[in-house]
């Protein structure tokens, strides 16, 4: 903790310096240039900020040309170092490793760093660098093996005949500008065992050649693209047989997925959603025995969910939605022992919702069955999913009472829940992204990093009747609950309140009745609340989180009145009428007394003297010679400053 020591520099025949993760601060000295024989210097998973120094020492003390003529691997990532990239680092002649991944830095990429010919591994990934990478810059890079740029915005310009002078292991350009056409120079690559090009401005074809690009390829992501074109039907299997990951999300590639995707067995993660797929999801794909992610949501599938699905028993996480696939879910299904995730939303799936979901899937966590046409009543050994976070049966035909037995779903009613947004942290679904979309305060919004904020129930656009679930307020850690549009009666329990989590609250179009709960005003976290047309009454608890709320979150309860409506209550009505009766009352009584005193001590005034005097003469006479004397001395007063005013003019 702390600078980097000074006294360090006296260390002259220092060879390896390791202060990984020690929370040291302030910038870098141009000191470190007196390590002439420092080979390994590592200052990862530091709090050092500032720029790199524009020259650093040493050079005439080690009598040498160059700085650190001994370095051989450089390690500063995860830092906050900042500013442009320094012209010595491509002076360090026996650098192999340069570590630099998650800084702030800016600017270009000197040529020069095109001269470290015995680098092997370069990572400038996660910074702010910016320009344009050529020929130049790889030039004598022969003995590379790993390249990491990505996160950043660079532009790869090369000729389209161009041969690279290395052969890489690893490949990481995620958002590099690379298209508009499918890079040629990859071609020559025979050894990738990682390869990032997602986000990389590519908006043609799949050359037939790539996918027999390396024998020994296991991470392969194009996502976010504009790949065109379709998955080839050769035996792709016998041409990357110890593929791993495979990511084509976001793409426009179209056609079939082939059967040769079965010929892939070693595959944890397949994710080709957001594509223009089409045709029935190919019964071979259980093959894959190694699947832990299957992911073909957002294209157009159609047919039906085929029964060997059940076979991929490692399986945890299974987007199909937004699809067109239809008929029941079938009963092989339940061997899928080991899946957090089910998500077959906006499909034509039918029948009922089959009880064994609640047996089979004990550590299931996401369960959206949106927008398809099951029917029937909702299972009440749901309830055994312990571990569910969402729920989500809305737009379908469910009918019948909401089973009492929600209570007992345990992770909701926790106010902490674990983070689903990473649940699998081994290997190489790691590397896959879990997302979610929940339809809240009329909006569609995507969760990723924050899907572990999300523990909702969506039950919404139904046929579900009977009275309001009360258990429903115990699960504590609850924040979207929607139960609209169905036929719902009861009222709603003070109990509302202990659901302090609750971020959004929907319960409109169904039949409740009675007053709303004046506890509601503690939901302190409540930002969107809708309860139009049911038949609420009485008045509106308009206080506390309550008064945030406008007109239409109360509109179509004709019974309902007060603030924010303008409909006023009639206990209101009654003491604004009353109490203006009483105004005028007193105002009139004050006017009444105000002009009758006037009128008093007027008369009081001139009466009482008369009265007095008229009754007593002696008063009179002494009454009337003050008065005699009085106006004399006023007039002597008078006389005496006029003469005076009259003699000073003279």
């Amino acid at each position: 903790m702390g600078k980097f020591p000074n006294w360090l520099g006296e260390l002259k025949n220092l060879e390896e310096l390791y202060l990984y993760n020690n929370q040291l601060q302030g910038s870098i000295p141009s000191s470190i240039g007196n390590f002439c024989n420092l080979q390994y210097l590592d200052l990862r998973y530091n709090n050092l900020n500032g720029s790199f120094p524009d020259i650093i020492s040493g050079t005439e003390t080690c009598n040498s040309k160059s700085p650190l003529p001994n370095l051989r691997e450089l390690g500063l990532a995860s830092n906050q170092l900042m500013g442009k990239f320094p012209n010595w680092l491509g002076e360090l002649k026996n650098l192999e490793k340069l570590d630099l991944y998650n800084n702030q830095l800016q600017g270009s990429i000197p040529n020069l760093i095109g001269n470290l010919s015995d680098l092997y591994s370069l990572d400038f990934s996660s910074n702010q660098l910016s320009g344009t990478l050529t020929e130049q810059h790889f030039w004598k890079l022969s003995n590379l093996e790993s390249l990491y740029i990505d996160s950043n915005s660079f532009r790869l310009d090369v000729s389209s005949n161009w041969t690279p002078p290395f052969q890489l292991r690893t490949l990481s350009m995620g958002s590099c500008h690379i298209g508009p056409a499918f890079p040629a120079w990859l071609q020559s690559q025979k050894k990738f065992q990682y390869l990032d090009l997602s986000n990389a401005s590519i908006s043609s074809s799949i050359p037939n050649w790539f996918w027999n690009i390396s024998s020994n390829l296991q991470y392969l992501i194009l996502s976010h693209n504009q790949l065109q074109g379709q998955l080839p039907n050769s035996n792709i299997g016998e041409f990357l047989p110890k593929l791993l990951f495979l990511s084509l999300l976001g793409n426009q590639i179209t056609g079939t997925i082939p059967d040769s995707i079965g010929h892939l067995s070693s595959l944890e993660v397949i994710d080709f959603s957001s594509n223009n797929l089409i045709g029935a999801i190919p019964s071979t794909i259980n093959n894959c025995s190694s699947l832990i992610v299957l992911d073909l949501g957002n294209n157009n599938l159609f047919g039906m969910i085929p029964k060997s699905l059940g076979s991929l028993q490692l399986l945890k996480s299974l987007h199909l939605n937004y699809n067109k696939l239809s008929g029941e879910l079938p009963s092989s299904l339940r061997n899928l022992t080991g899946l957090d995730v089910l998500d077959l939303s906006y499909n034509n799936l039918s029948g009922q919702i089959p009880a064994w979901i609640g047996t089979a899937f004990s550590n299931l966590v996401i369960l959206n069955l949106r927008s398809n046409m099951f029917f029937g009543r909702l299972p009440s050994l749901l309830s055994n999913l312990s571990s569910l976070h969402v729920l989500d049966l809305a737009q379908n035909n469910l009918m019948g009472e909401i089973p009492v037995s929600l209570v007992e779903l345990k992770a909701m009613a926790q106010d902490y829940n674990m983070s689903i947004s990473s649940l699998y942290d081994n290997g190489s679904s790691s590397l896959y992204e879990e997302r979610l979309i929940v339809i809240t305060k009329g909006l569609n919004l995507e969760y990723k990093r924050t899907l572990s904020l999300v523990v909702s129930i969506d039950l919404s656009d139904n046929n579900l009747s009977g009275e309001f679930p009360k258990g429903i307020t115990k699960l504590f850690g609850l924040v979207f609950l929607n139960l609209s549009m169905n036929h719902i009666i009861g009222r709603i329990p003070e109990s509302i309140s202990k659901l302090r989590q609750l971020s959004s609250l929907d319960l409109s179009s169904n039949k409740l009745f009675g007053s709303i709960p004046s506890s509601m005003s503690l939901l302190s976290f409540l930002g969107y609340l809708n309860l139009s047309n049911n038949n609420f009454s009485e008045k509106i608890p308009f206080i506390g989180q309550m008064s945030t709320f406008t007109e239409s979150a109360f509109a179509g309860n004709p019974n309902l009145c007060g603030t924010p409506l303008l409909i006023k209550c009639q206990d209101e009505g009654t003491d604004k009428n009353q109490s203006d009766v009483e105004d005028k009352i007193d105002g009139g009584f004050v006017d009444q007394w105000f002009y009758l005193s006037i009128g008093l001590g007027f008369a009081v005034g001139i009466l009482v003297p008369y009265f007095v005097l008229a009754m007593r003469r002696s008063w009179c006479d002494a009454y009337f010679d003050l008065v005699d004397k009085i106006v004399k001395w006023l007039l002597f007063r008078r006389r005496v400053t006029y003469a005076r005013n009259h003699a000073q003019r003279k």
